[in-house]
This record gives structure tokens, C-alpha cells and sequence, in this order.
């Protein structure tokens, strides 16, 4: 083959983590010759150190939970979790660090994986700096998609380097228990990871420097989660800020704003994500390295018509499900602009993703779940609806008490009155992560609340709170 025949290609897709290989996939299908670039492993952050790791790691302490509140069921399960079994579980989800697999699902539709850095280099191209050190230049004909995601970052704390603190990549892969962790940060990896290793054997201190858990969400899901905390023995801080640490003879200490020392075996940062953009040739082409791009509701970037950025890179919604959304948006976008077909750009077309802005749904994975899906009644009135939220108490739900004894938890709609549309849904308690697409569903397809009351519930189901939130709205 000639060089032209093996470095031009009509797509190349800078990123094989989930995003990445969606935004390949369709563009493959389309028929467009399709190139995809990592410099790490096939299948990306969520597959190795994120969304499957760590919900391994949790299903067995979720399990448990569950089954100590089932009659007959509780005094079975009273023991502590073997923690080599939930680690070799996890190490099987992430097919030991290896991605075989994925590779092979590349090779299975069609696109051409280059190992190795890429970095743009001008317009339309990319060049591969491989392992061996060799380089290879590709260029694309239609586009090239960013995917790159985000990494942890880490506070500009004085010394912390050599403190050698875990981020979400070594929270999610260690293979031993530390007997003593301190957690900083209050957002989902701070809560999931709190969860996961208090349950393991650590002893967890939870440093929160805002008022209170999952501040994105409403607040009762974070007072729900954080008493749920204490209750297993974990010690939770909030308004707590942390000034400087260090590790001293293997021991972490950790000094807090009013000069306490707090020690640990480990110390986990969770404190936001940064764009994985500092390398990648971002200068070459007239942006700044290391910013979120921002793009259009077909996820391209501004300036640049050839240019896409897709999932964490571009800042809407750093969740991997909104990411591969946005991958299968951007993908049909590129192809129907390569092929000149019309472009259905408009609100909830084919090639707009608008879901990023009004039903975006999450699951926090802790005990109790937290999900959500839309706006939270503060974030509904700051957009100018208006608004009324109706609560729910879950436990008044005849498939909740049947779900658990002693069950806890809480619902909230947030309904449009002027529209009688839902702006948002909430749900807090064990097991309603599967109850949330509903919700996703009513938001995104802006399903009338007099068109809800003929979607019914089946019973004795949890889903049955459905029926409850309408008929409070409905007496309010």
C-alpha cells in the first residue's frame, strides 16, 4: 500500500474510550473510512479505572446492604465482604487491564487503530508518535473528533507529589485495603469510593469543603447519603477544607483549615476532572492547550468546520452514557455533512444533542442510590420556569416496604406549571437507579403530567411512586 492509502482517511477519531469508539462506529457504518488513535488502553477510563471497575466493587456492598434489610435473609449476611473475592470481581470486569477485546471489536467494524500519542499538527491532521518512537501522519478528509475525556484534578496543595495521593484511577484499581482512608471531595467518586472501601475494611474520613454530599443534585439526596454513611462507620466532615498535607513514614496527615491532623494509610483526591487536552497539538490550529472545547449541539467546534469534540472534552455533561450519546449524534452529523445530506439540526433532531441540556440522567451508586434526571428545582427556577417540586416520602410505597424492611427514601417531580411538563425527577433510596429512565424518558419526551396519569404502574412495585408524586400534585 502507498503512503496516501494508509494515512489518509476520510474520519480520524483521537480517543478509543467509549466515545471514541461510538463516534467510529457510526461513522463506519456510514462507510466512511475511519482511523481511531489511544495512547492507552482500547475501551478508555470507563472500562479500566472508572464506571466498570467501580461499579463491581460496589455491587457486592449494595447486595449486602440489601440483603440486611430482607427478614430471613439478614442474619446470613452479618459477616465482613471478602474482600479478595470483590477485588478478583473487579479485576474480571476489567478484563485484568487488558483490551483485547476491544481491540477485537475495533477490528470488527472496520476501523484502523494507531497506537500511540496523537496530537494535531494543522488542520485535518494528526500525527502518531508511537510506542517505538516512530511517527506516522494521519489525515482526514471530513474530520477529525476529539475524544480524549478528562483526567482527575488535583489541587495545587504545596508538596503533593510526593504525598503520592490516590485519584479515582487508584481508588478504583488497588488491590489492597487500606486500613485507614481519607477521602477529599463530596461530589459522586467522593461518595462511591467512600461507600466502596468503608465497606472493605478502611476506616473513611469523608472531608467535604462545601455544606453538604452530591451538591448538584437536591439537597436531601446528599443528607440521605451522608447519614447512610455514618451509620456504616464512616466519619463525615463537611465545611471542612484541607490546607496541606504530607506523608510522613508511610503515614498521610492531612491538616484541615482549623489546624487539625488527620492521619492515613491513603488519601484520595476526588475533586473535579480536567480536560485531557494539554497534548494534543490544541496550538496548532489556534486554540489553548489544555481547555474544554466548546461545540455546537452537533458537537462541532466553533471556528473550525472540520473539528468535533466529543463527551468530557467539551464540558456538557462528564458522564460516559451523555458521552456516548453525543457520540452517536456527532457521528451521524459527520456523515451526513461528508455525504451532503440535510442536516436535522433542529431541537431533538438526528444530529443535535439535546438532551444535554434539559434531560440528562445519573446514578450515584452508594447505598442508598441517588438518581436523578433534568433540573433540580433550584436549577429550574435559576433557568426562569416556573415551577412547582412535589416530594414523596418512598417509604409510603407498598413495593418499597416489600423491597426492604425499615426502607428509606425520598422523591421529588419538579413540574412546569405553566406547561404541566416534568423539568426534573429525583429519586433517593435502595434500588432506584432502575427507576430512573422512566423519569428520562417522561423529561426527554416531554410527556404531559395528564398524559402520566394513563402510564400505569405495576403493583406491588417501587415503580408505583409514580402514581403518588401525581396524585400530590394533583391535591397540592
Amino acid at each position: 500500500m502507498t503512503e496516501t492509502e494508509t494515512n489518509a482517511y476520510d474520519v480520524v477519531v483521537l480517543g478509543a474510550g467509549p466515545v471514541g469508539e461510538n463516534v467510529a462506529d457510526r461513522t463506519r457504518a456510514a462507510g466512511l473510512t475511519t482511523a481511531v488513535v489511544e495512547s492507552e488502553l482500547v475501551g478508555g477510563e470507563c472500562s479500566y479505572w472508572a464506571c466498570m471497575p467501580s461499579k463491581a466493587l460496589l455491587r457486592p456492598v449494595i447486595a449486602r446492604a440489601d440483603a440486611r434489610r430482607v427478614p430471613g435473609l439478614r442474619q446470613s449476611v452479618q459477616g465482613p465482604l471478602d474482600a479478595a473475592a470483590v477485588l478478583a470481581h473487579r479485576d474480571y470486569y476489567t478484563s485484568n487491564w487488558k483490551d483485547d477485546g476491544q481491540v477485537g471489536w475495533l477490528d470488527s467494524i472496520g476501523a484502523d487503530l494507531h497506537r500511540g500519542h496523537g496530537r494535531l499538527t494543522g488542520p485535518r491532521t494528526v500525527t502518531v508518535t508511537g510506542p517505538d518512537g516512530g511517527e506516522r501522519v494521519l489525515t482526514a478528509r471530513h474530520a477529525v473528533a476529539v475524544c480524549t475525556g478528562s483526567r482527575a484534578a488535583l489541587p495545587g496543595l504545596p508538596g503533593l507529589d510526593a504525598v503520592k495521593p490516590w485519584t479515582s484511577r487508584e481508588a478504583t484499581s488497588s488491590h489492597t485495603v487500606p486500613g485507614r482512608l481519607i477521602v477529599i471531595g463530596g461530589g459522586v467518586v467522593a461518595t462511591e469510593m467512600a461507600t466502596v472501601w468503608q465497606a472493605l475494611g478502611s476506616q473513611v474520613t469523608l472531608l467535604v469543603r462545601g455544606k453538604g454530599l452530591l451538591p448538584r443534585m437536591e439537597p436531601f439526596a446528599g443528607e440521605l447519603i451522608a447519614e447512610a454513611l455514618k451509620e456504616a462507620g464512616a466519619d463525615v466532615r463537611t465545611g471542612t477544607s484541607v490546607e496541606s498535607v504530607t506523608r510522613e513514614n508511610g503515614t498521610v496527615v492531612a491538616v484541615t483549615g482549623t489546624g487539625e491532623r488527620i492521619e492515613a494509610d491513603e488519601l484520595l483526591f476526588a475533586t473535579g476532572r480536567a480536560p485531557r487536552t494539554d497534548d494534543i497539538g490544541l496550538e496548532s490550529i489556534g486554540l489553548d492547550p489544555g481547555s474544554w472545547l466548546p461545540v455546537d449541539d452537533s458537537l462541532r467546534v466553533s471556528g473550525h468546520d472540520w473539528l468535533y469534540a466529543v463527551g468530557d472534552v467539551n464540558h456538557r455533561a462528564l458522564l460516559t452514557h451523555q458521552g456516548k450519546y453525543q457520540a452517536r449524534i456527532a457521528g451521524a452529523a459527520i456523515a451526513a455533512r461528508a455525504t451532503g445530506e440535510t442536516l436535522l439540526a433542529e431541537p431533538w433532531g438526528a444530529h443535535a444533542a439535546t438532551a444535554d441540556h434539559t434531560a440528562v440522567p445519573q446514578v450515584v451508586f452508594t447505598d442508598p442510590e441517588a438518581a436523578a434526571v433534568g433540573l433540580s428545582l433550584v436549577e429550574a427556577e435559576e433557568a426562569g420556569h416556573r415551577v412547582r417540586a412535589v416530594d414523596v416520602d418512598l417509604s409510603t410505597v407498598s413495593g418499597a416496604g416489600l423491597y426492604a424492611d425499615g426502607y428509606q427514601g425520598r422523591a421529588r417531580m419538579v413540574v412546569d406549571v405553566e406547561d404541566e411538563i416534568l423539568r426534573g425527577v429525583t429519586f433517593v433510596g435502595p434500588g432506584v437507579g432502575e427507576l430512573i429512565h422512566s423519569a428520562t424518558i417522561a423529561v426527554a419526551g416531554q410527556v404531559p403530567v395528564s398524559r402520566l396519569w394513563h402510564a400505569v404502574p405495576s403493583y406491588p412495585t417501587i415503580s408505583e411512586v409514580w402514581l403518588r408524586l401525581l396524585e400530590a400534585y394533583r391535591d397540592a
